[in-house]
């Protein structure tokens, strides 16, 4: 949503204070494959989540075309603000709970005063769930996602997708015992129209410029943790 936390919270009181409509694009919470993972662990399908796995890469070098994704006075950061804010916000919005602490490792190709090429993130979730998320500008791209419950585990191979369908597996005793195929093809038409229905007045929009402020609280935390190799604390805004 920004570079970091502050300038989140300037964009959310500038839109309160004007009385106006602010949303975050964070478009897997429009996805199919992300509403049915949220339906079934809301369920209780698979029981409380112990694990929660989310992860995210694509060829993001040099070459790419976005080439202020390297640059750190732009991106913020490299996998981690680029794809890593999806993967976190996909476990928030998957589990309805939040994370109240973060752990970060990073490698850097280039040095350490440009972005990280790859990342591994440790979240802990209010609910005792420890969620990780791999991200990367080096691997090819994939994003796969698991939760791990006490009575079994949900899996989608490459879960957050908007190309090509995707099949979500119940997994108990090690085996498939459920199969479910889904599409996200239309999930920024429907983030679209979510924009289009609330500004209207018809309904709430899911992703709300305090949503994004949340994202980049827990992001802020993992940049610091990256330079601190300590686990960084992470603070609630005040929706």
């Amino acid at each position: 949503m920004a570079v970091n936390a502050d300038q989140c919270r300037q964009m959310v009181e500038a839109a309160r204070n004007a009385g106006l409509l602010l949303g975050v694009a964070q478009v897997f919470r429009f996805e199919e494959s992300t509403a049915r993972l949220r339906q079934r662990v809301s369920s209780g399908q698979i029981g409380r989540i112990v694990f929660a796995r989310s992860e995210f890469s694509f060829p993001g070098g040099s070459g790419h075309l976005r080439t202020w994704i390297n640059d750190p006075a732009l991106a913020g950061g490299g996998p981690i603000a680029d794809v890593g804010v999806h993967c976190i916000d996909s476990l928030r919005y998957i589990l309805q709970d939040e994370v109240v602490a973060v752990t970060a490792r990073g490698v850097y190709d280039n040095g350490p005063d440009s972005v990280e090429t790859a990342a591994a993130l440790t979240l802990e979730f209010s609910r005792g769930t420890l969620g990780s998320v791999l991200v990367s500008f080096r691997a090819e791209y994939r994003t796969p996602l698991e939760l791990v419950g006490e009575t079994g585990s949900l899996r989608g191979e490459d879960a957050l997708n908007v190309e090509r369908p995707i099949t979500l597996e119940l997994r108990r005793a090690g085996a498939v015992v459920e199969s479910e195929r889904v599409s996200n093809h239309l999930a920024y038409a429907k983030q679209v129209d979510a924009f289009a229905d609330a500004v209207e007045g018809k309904a709430k929009f899911p992703a709300p410029g305090e949503e994004g402020w949340q994202n980049q609280i827990i992001l802020d935390a993992a940049f610091r943790g990256l330079k601190s190799g300590k686990t960084e604390a992470v603070s609630r805004v005040g929706f």
